[in-house]
């Protein structure tokens, strides 16, 4: 730790300036602009004032931390000096109460050493074999047309495939209430009203949390006292060696998080990837040819590394749109970074979309190149906090091996029964009012090959 980046001591005194920044437009900040174009927006702010800043966004004032440099030392969190639960509270916390994503230090490694167990590669590949079947249920459904919405076929799939193998259930008519349950959940914490008003977001957020929150509690007994295999019923029963367990409230709350996580941040990833393949149909053609040559329908777990191009599409599709584009956190401590004194008390955050569309680290970091993930380039390893869709530090993204096996599982069997294409002159775009998906459903023509 050097003494431009540090954590003051008590009763330590630096020499350090105060962050720099202004407030926006009255009320608003510059909240439109950073949901509207939050390339653009972020860029002009590193420009003018460098890799730390202040403005006003969504009501309140908050600190942007640009940059590889800041990406690391915010995840590292050398000192316990940053909270995830006072950060991510402000935006999601009514709605995603203590998940694993909203806890502390000593807290979340206790609740992660316990969750791991849900997460580690046998229990992958289980989750592999189950998620076969859903996925070739649902893409059968899926009927060639001019005009075929993306977005839409995914997080029906996604859904459906979290609450099988995550809970070990079969959505019956309750599926579109839970769908938009977790619509209205994720959406709400971008609210510029932040009080229940009827018809409002956060009203449609605090509703939605409840729908979620009795449909967990309504099936948690019975998983209790199940042997079931499914997530729900491994955390109902997870333990550690000194026998300690989860509440039925932290079963809950840990379930409403993981499912949207669970399917959410892979829809996002395959829209993504789906459109790059739409533009780029020679990449899509020779990820479809990979998939042939594999010679089997369905992937099995020790195929997965064999998919070399599609790991390579996969993280440039991570690169161009991260699932989670910014991540809050609060100082509970005075931090300098670089000369830069951040109070105690600050909300501050750190733009993993932005850091990916750094030309300081990437090459044309707007042009589709999955090319630049090869081992002859590299260009992740321009330094170790690039890269950063998943996170970083002892907050790490738990699921992000899951993430991989479900997107290419997917994907595998939609290469070997359809292609799809767009319009050269298309361009999707992008609705950053929450996270990041196709502002109009991503629609393509589809087509069986």
């Amino acid at each position: 730790m050097t003494a431009s980046t540090a954590t003051l001591q008590e009763g330590e005194k630096v020499q350090a300036k105060p962050v720099p920044g202004d407030a926006g437009l009255p009320l608003v900040g510059y909240t439109f602009h950073s949901m509207m174009n939050p390339i653009g927006f972020s860029r002009k702010r590193y420009d003018q004032y460098g890799e730390v800043s202040w403005c006003n966004l969504f009501g309140t004032r908050m600190v942007s931390m640009f940059g590889p440099d800041a990406n690391q030392f915010v995840f590292q969190n050398r000192g316990d000096m940053f909270s995830n639960n006072q950060g991510w509270d402000f935006f999601i916390g009514k709605f995603f109460h203590r998940g694993i994503m909203l806890l502390d230090f000593e807290e979340h490694r206790h609740h992660r050493r316990i969750m791991q167990n849900a997460f580690k590669k046998p229990v992958l590949v289980q989750y592999l074999a189950e998620m076969q079947r859903p996925i070739e249920k649902g893409i059968q459904k899926w009927l060639p047309q001019d005009d075929f919405h993306v977005f839409t076929a995914i997080k029906k799939l996604t859904l459906d495939m979290a609450t099988e193998i995550f809970m070990g259930e079969k959505l019956g008519p309750e599926a579109t209430a839970l769908n938009k349950a977790f619509i209205d959940t994720v959406r709400a914490g971008t609210s510029l009203v932040r009080y229940p008003v009827p018809g409002g977001r956060w009203k449609k957020g605090l509703d939605g949390r409840k729908v979620l929150y009795n449909y967990f509690k309504s099936k948690i007994a019975e998983k209790r006292n199940s042997d079931g295999m499914d997530l729900f019923s491994q955390l109902c029963r997870a333990e550690t060696e000194e026998g300690q367990k989860f509440t039925d409230d932290d079963v809950i709350n840990h379930m409403i998080f993981l499912m949207m996580a669970a399917h959410d941040t892979s829809t996002i990833t395959l829209c993504t990837m789906f459109y790059h393949l739409a533009k780029n149909p020679d990449w899509q053609d020779k990820l479809r040819a990979e998939s042939r040559a594999l010679g089997k329908p369905h992937l099995e777990f020790e195929d997965l590394e064999k998919m070399e191009g599609m790991t390579l599409v996969m993280k440039e599709a991570l690169r161009l749109c991260a699932p989670v584009p910014s991540i809050p956190r609060r100082t509970v401590k005075d931090v300098v970074f670089k000369d830069i004194l951040i109070p105690k008390g600050t909300l501050i955050s750190i733009s993993p979309y932005f850091t990916h569309y750094m030309p300081e680290y990437w090459k044309n970091p707007k042009q589709f190149d999955p090319g630049r993930f090869a081992e002859d380039r590299r260009e992740d390893k321009v330094h170790p906090y690039a890269w950063v869709p998943f996170g970083g530090g002892a907050h790490m993204c738990i699921g992000l091996h899951f993430a991989e096996v479900q997107v290419k599982a997917i994907l595998h069997q939609v290469l070997l029964r359809f292609k799809w294409s767009v319009d050269p002159d298309y361009k999707m775009p992008v609705d950053m009012t929450s996270l990041p998906v196709p502002g109009d459903k991503l629609p393509v023509k589809l087509e069986f090959v």
